[in-house]
């Protein structure tokens, strides 16, 4: 029988709470209060999703406290910019935005853009779905490019934000297949709740969004899901590529955060700890899982270069389909 002495079964408990934690994200010395994320859309949109996706994982992680999400939707996510970029903040705030908003600030010539805010993280990348009503007599992706090269403006396409990725989507598939992308009737709307409700409605041909604002109503038998733009089936979702249909075309929406300009150095510093503890936790993971999102994490310095590149290659992309000039 060993004995151990009171310092010794000290020593030893220390040893097993140290070896407990390896591993274990690294926890913030000060959790952040009072923190604002404003989401550039509507509720229910992609924007809005994520936004109170990290809302849930700050606060049940301790990692901030207070987080507050605020909606500002309109002009393809560019009247939320100018009210981030315009407002005096007196609480730590953080702006949601991705590819919707690069383009939409090309296609409205909006007079606010993103060389005024500092890129925070790049977060998650997601691939949309191209859905009909479950009465619709559309059964196949090939049915729906039939369709739209016998009368593009027969085809109605409710999407998001103007030059948003499910506007460069549709302008890509109607290039790829023959048709003259600026023929394409797509009626934008101000997020994915809206084209949900649009496409169920029927007063739409066809909607196209990211999965997860379609997923229950998949999952219920309402609508029905002719196509994912991811380049591979995704784990989990039993839908088929584009390729698959005959439309020789990938491509994936992205979003991430940026900070107020005016934010300080060591505010900065804060925010940025707090985002790369939080995409390290389990509870970070089960929401990327849940919702179908692919882990496209990058720190502040790779993600401003990520993003000067990827305002280049939005601008060539809405050229190529007839969005400007």
């Amino acid at each position: 029988m060993i004995i151990l002495d009171r310092r010794q079964f000290a020593f030893l408990t220390a040893a097993a709470i140290s070896t407990l934690t390896i591993g274990m994200p690294p926890l913030l010395a000060d959790e952040v209060k009072g923190l604002e994320l404003l989401a550039p859309s509507a509720p229910g949109s992609g924007y809005d999703q994520l936004a109170r996706s990290i809302q849930a994982v700050l606060q049940e992680k301790k990692l901030a406290s207070g987080v507050q999400v605020q909606n500002v939707a309109g002009g393809g996510g560019t009247v939320g910019l100018s009210q981030f970029i315009t407002s005096r903040k007196r609480a730590p705030s953080i702006l949601v935005f991705g590819f919707a908003l690069v383009g939409g600030i090309i296609t409205t010539k909006s007079a606010v853009n993103l060389d005024q805010v500092v890129p925070l993280a790049r977060l998650m990348g997601e691939a949309n779905v191209i859905v009909v009503p479950e009465s619709s007599d559309i059964e196949t992706l090939a049915d729906l490019i039939a369709k739209l090269k016998a009368n593009p403006q027969a085809v109605s396409w409710a999407g998001g934000s103007i030059g948003g990725i499910d506007h460069v989507m549709v302008g890509l598939i109607a290039k790829a297949v023959g048709v003259d992308p600026t023929k394409v009737n797509y009626v934008v709307h101000a997020g994915g709740g809206e084209v949900l409700a649009s496409t169920l409605g029927g007063h739409a041909t066809v909607g196209i969004s990211g999965f997860e604002e379609f997923r229950s109503q998949i999952e219920a038998g309402k609508l029905r899901a002719l196509a994912i733009s991811s380049g591979e089936r995704t784990p989990g979702i039993n839908v088929p590529t584009l390729k698959e249909g005959g439309v020789d075309l990938a491509i994936m929406n992205w979003r991430g955060l940026a900070v107020h300009a005016s934010t300080s150095e060591e505010e900065k510093k804060s925010l940025a700890e707090m985002i790369a503890a939080m995409v390290k936790t389990e509870e970070w993971k089960a929401v990327l899982q849940k919702r179908g999102w692919v882990d496209t994490y990058l720190p502040p310095a790779e993600f401003a270069s990520f993003l000067k590149q990827e305002q280049v290659r939005v601008a060539t992309a809405l050229k190529d389909v007839g969005l400007t000039h």
